[in-house]
């Protein structure tokens, strides 16, 4: 079984636990977590990702739908990250690589009701969607740091479930590596794939939220791109687009 499937197969049962609608909208659920590790512990997880055959799974503090990595004692944590991650990890790291991701693509497909937007004014943040491929930067936590950035990832990019945390294969110049990233639930409410060019254009232009405007998301994500020598035509199409006015 795949890594996606293991994950997906387990975390659908943990959503089929909800107890009522009116308690999912408070975020009640059942208290099973253990069951949750143990299915997930039981699969070929770790042994499809090798090194991580000694991986375990404890409830995430962020998000009580999944579950938070945590690696072996002493062993680095990769990290990939597609958009902010890449200009602003706010966790500390030893080594950063430029990455190459197959199997998704970096696409503005998820709606932001906090960090670039409002839940009456939705802004649009960056997410991995299926197919294509995908550069960005690999970064390697060392052991002393790698249980509190675990942390902040999942306050950070957890706490609506609209990310799924996945352990994916990147290549670097040095070789492929076993990275942390935050796949699009296609099945979220926050997931709009389906927007066309204008109203992505219109919902960039109009989200302000915490972090600030969604406009300087976009406009830092294709600056440190171009940074990094990396072109993506489609964002810097939509750059070209949001600054008309």
């Amino acid at each position: 079984m795949s890594i996606c499937a293991t994950v997906a197969s387990a975390l659908r049962g943990h959503y089929l636990r909800v107890m009522s609608a009116e308690d999912s909208k408070r975020g009640a659920i059942e208290d099973d977590s253990a069951t949750l590790s143990q299915e997930l512990a039981e699969s070929d997880f770790g042994a499809t990702l090798g090194v991580e055959s000694a991986m375990v799974f404890r409830p995430s503090r962020g998000s009580v739908l999944f579950p938070k990595i945590k690696v072996p004692p002493g062993t680095d944590l990769w990290v990939f990250g597609y958009g902010s991650l890449m200009w602003n990890p706010e966790f500390p790291y030893a080594e950063r690589r430029q990455a190459l991701l197959r199997g998704y693509h970096r696409r503005f497909c998820v709606y932001s009701h906090r960090y670039r937007g409002t839940p009456d004014r939705p802004g649009l943040v960056l997410g991995l969607d299926r197919g294509g491929s995908c550069r960005g930067i690999a970064f390697r936590v060392e052991p002393p740091h790698v249980d509190s950035t675990i942390d902040l990832l999942w306050d950070r990019e957890m706490v609506s479930g609209v990310y799924s945390p996945k352990f994916i294969k990147v290549s670097t110049d040095e070789g492929r590596i076993p990275a942390c990233t935050f796949v699009a639930d296609r099945a979220h409410r926050q997931y709009c794939g389906e927007l066309g060019p204008a109203d992505v254009v219109r919902f960039i232009r109009q989200g302000v939220g915490e972090r600030g405007p969604n406009r300087d998301y976009l406009a830092n994500t294709v600056g440190h791109l171009r940074d990094l020598g990396i072109v993506d035509q489609g964002l810097e199409k939509l750059l070209a687009q949001v600054g008309k006015a």
